[in-house]
């Protein structure tokens, strides 16, 4: 289990799930309008995605230590390709609704066996290298999984057939590569919102919002394409770019914000990702200069979220680093399943561009809350920030774990004892 083709071995099964979940949700955004649903149902049935994930990690971990990684595994991908096929024959809001929710609950449990199994692959040496590997797989595969909604008719079953295909065949992998020995889980301890928002109130207000951007971005972006009237090529692209994005500009925001004081990085990125969602407001509708504007914007928003987790983890207490990174995943799902269901009823009123302007607002209110702080309270010293975190937009607590410095503050506590 720790040699390194199984770590590969692992990484492709990962990335054949992202690709089937990629092509899913562009899918469904599309069929929705062509159904019929109106933007405000269609901003609630995509917000039913985020409420499952956040149910998921809490009951996934309790079944890994009754029945293993291989069944739980196994159980949800099955569950999963299973809800990608019943979309196709149980069209209504309702049911998309509830189906959603069933797949947002399996993919959460399935990050959370991937995590802890490249966890428990990976040794301190490799961890940065695995968990960069990681981001590319997440967010690459489901920027691809985006684009082959291009290569068919979302209105006929095949693009449902081949999104369950991938989820059903991503469980090969990890069954060839696993052992029946079962990684460790640890189960992440708990830090209450209001002593989160004591300890890192920048973080918490900007990872909030932040979450509402990427569940605005991730669950409207298709509905916004197919009503604003955009070839399947350019839907294609208008939806995988921003991942894409995300690939492209982590690194280099990282190695500024190592650098520079961190909270002023994330000023300027969140005023930077709300002057491009403003510009992208302004251009006519179904313009091809749309679709390198939103590779900029996927790459400084999802860029925001690893920014701002980063910035609580330097101001986490020694030993209290997973506590508050696994309060901020919870944050940060909050936002995203409010994002798509206020952006919806937005869109319904005041039409698709309303789109662009509640990432305007998402983002301004980061800036805002970033500048009042700037103000009032002093930044951590520079040589007392920690590294940057790159993490996927959606992932769990043990992703966290990939990283040094939740260890780090360990040892200083153990330290001081």
């Amino acid at each position: 289990m720790r040699g390194g083709l199984a770590l590969w071995t692992l990484f492709l099964g990962f990335t054949m799930l992202m690709v089937g979940n990629g092509l899913n949700l562009a899918v469904l955004g599309v069929r929705m309008v062509d159904e019929g649903f109106d933007v405000r149902t269609s901003g609630v049935v995509m917000a039913c995605y985020f409420a499952g994930f956040l149910l998921g990690p809490v009951l996934v971990v309790r079944w890994l230590s009754g029945v293993g990684h291989i069944r739980v595994f196994a159980s949800l991908a099955s569950v999963a390709s299973c809800v990608v096929l019943v979309h196709f024959v149980w069209v209504n809001p309702f049911s998309w609704g509830v189906l959603r929710l069933i797949f947002g609950f399996c993919m959460a449990g399935l990050y959370v066996v991937v995590e802890s199994w490249l966890n428990d692959a990976s040794t301190p040496r490799t961890r940065g290298r695995t968990l960069a590997v990681y981001m590319i797989a997440s967010m690459g595969g489901l920027g691809l999984g985006q684009l082959l909604i291009a290569t068919g008719d979302p209105n006929d079953a095949n693009l449902f057939v081949v999104a369950s295909i991938l989820v059903s065949m991503s469980f090969v992998p990890f069954a060839l590569a696993a052992t029946t020995e079962a990684p460790p889980v640890r189960v992440s301890p708990t830090m209450k919102v209001r002593e989160f928002y004591r300890t890192a109130p920048t973080g918490m207000v900007g990872i909030f919002f932040t979450g509402a951007s990427h569940g605005v971005l991730f669950g409207l972006s298709a509905v916004y394409a197919t009503r604003a009237g955009f070839s399947p090529g350019m839907t294609a692209a208008f939806l995988a770019l921003p991942s894409l994005g995300a690939l492209a500009f982590q690194w280099p925001v990282g190695w500024a914000s190592d650098r520079l004081p961190r909270r002023g990085v994330i000023f300027v990125v969140a005023v930077a990702a709300g002057l491009m969602a403003a510009l992208l407001a302004l251009i006519p509708e179904g313009s091809s200069v749309a679709l390198p504007m939103m590779f900029v914007l996927g790459g400084l928003t999802f860029s925001l979220y690893s920014l701002l987790l980063s910035h609580t983890l330097d101001r986490a207490a020694p030993g209290s680093a997973m506590g508050a990174s696994g309060t901020s995943l919870r944050v940060n799902g909050t936002g995203a399943v409010l994002g798509p269901i206020i952006a919806g009823a937005i869109m319904a009123s005041f039409g698709e561009t309303s789109f662009f302007w509640c990432l305007v607002v998402t983002h301004g209110l980061i800036a805002a809350y970033v500048a009042y702080r700037l103000v009032t309270e002093d930044a951590v010293p520079l040589n007392l920030q920690g590294p940057f975190v790159p993490v996927p937009a959606r992932a769990t607590d043990f992703a966290i774990r990939l990283t040094s410095r939740p260890l780090r503050a360990s040892r200083e506590r153990l330290r001081k004892q």
